[in-house]
């Protein structure tokens, strides 16, 4: 289970577009501030967002972290149940044995 989120989505989502559409840029930590957030969840918010607006490489867009988030608990779940499937195969393997003296 996911820890609840410090900040409401509202919040951020007007935080990253006070930031791009103001003119000349404000300092972070300054914008951060006023608004009443930590600068270090500011300044990941906004990252992200120009990582989801296609102006910085080094970060996977929101949509590719979903993804990604996704596809591990579906592996994490494959995993397990190829697990059973090995114990039952192993299993059904010992009681069809034919060497097995039945008494």
């Amino acid at each position: 289970m996911a820890a609840p989120k410090k900040y409401p989505d509202e919040l951020r989502e007007r935080a990253v577009r006070l930031y791009f559409e103001s003119d000349p840029r404000p300092v972070i930590r300054r914008l951060a501030e006023q608004l009443g957030v930590h600068h270090e969840a500011l300044r990941t918010w906004i990252r992200q967002a120009q990582a989801d607006r296609g102006q910085r490489s080094d970060l996977p867009t929101s949509a590719e972290v979903e993804e990604l988030r996704r596809l591990r608990k579906e592996n994490t779940e494959l995993r397990r149940a190829n697990e059973i499937l090995k114990a039952a195969s192993a299993f059904f393997a010992q009681e069809m044995d034919p060497t097995k003296r039945r008494y």
